[in-house]
């Protein structure tokens, strides 16, 4: 099969998947698809920039999901609802795609029509609602931040829990009885993700005009 800029991207994604940012090379993606790695070369000019379409690849999605997600809300839906429905959908595209979060926060900085795509629409709802446009950068950025942390978090969790006994359980719940005591709630990472962007908007909320 013909080689594609498209067919490298999807074969990028693939090795990324099983061996990470930093162990992904040029010859994995060539062996995936049964050709010799200079003939990459003439489509894609070297890790880097796969590593960037990549990443802009998740970011298109994303903005494509969101616009789905966006038009399914309902005429009395407000300026928040419109955040967290774009908060939502970025998630949900990078928890798709195993190392995603590694994928936009460490990819190198190249230009991404994905990446500014929903940065725009991100500006544009904050600036709509009210929000005055010396604070919509810095919120906009915070909230893509605070996304793909989030996410960062999620995919680096370990399968299996590290094994606590109930001496250092007990120790434990003694020096931290915050973290580990009943008081703090501990909902599940869907209610956190949500609940953690309602703040972020309640803060930006204290700055409309």
């Amino acid at each position: 099969m013909k080689l594609t800029k498209d067919r490298i991207v999807d074969a990028g994604m693939a090795v990324f998947a099983e061996v990470g940012y930093q162990n992904l090379s040029m010859r994995q993606v060539a062996d995936r698809l049964d050709a010799h790695a200079g003939s990459l070369y003439y489509h894609v000019r070297g890790k880097d920039e796969l590593l960037a379409l990549m990443a802009d690849r998740v970011c298109h999605r994303a903005y494509d999901a969101g616009t789905e997600a966006l038009a399914a809300l309902p005429p009395t839906a407000d300026w928040q609802d419109r955040i967290e429905a774009q908060a939502n959908t970025l998630r949900l595209e990078i928890k798709q795609h195993p190392g995603g979060a590694h994928l936009l926060a460490e990819g190198p900085g190249v230009l991404s029509t994905g990446g500014l795509s929903l940065m725009e629409r991100l500006l544009r709802t904050l600036l709509d609602a009210g929000l005055p446009a010396a604070h919509c950068g810095i919120a906009a950025d915070t909230l893509l931040s605070h996304i793909t942390g989030f996410v960062l978090q999620e995919q680096n969790q370990p399968a299996t829990p590290p094994t606590v006994t109930a001496e250092l359980h007990a120790e434990l719940c003694e020096r931290f009885p915050l973290l580990m005591g009943p008081l703090i709630p501990r909902p599940s990472q869907d209610e956190k993700f949500a609940q953690s962007v309602h703040l972020l908007c309640a803060g930006f909320a204290t700055r409309l005009e």
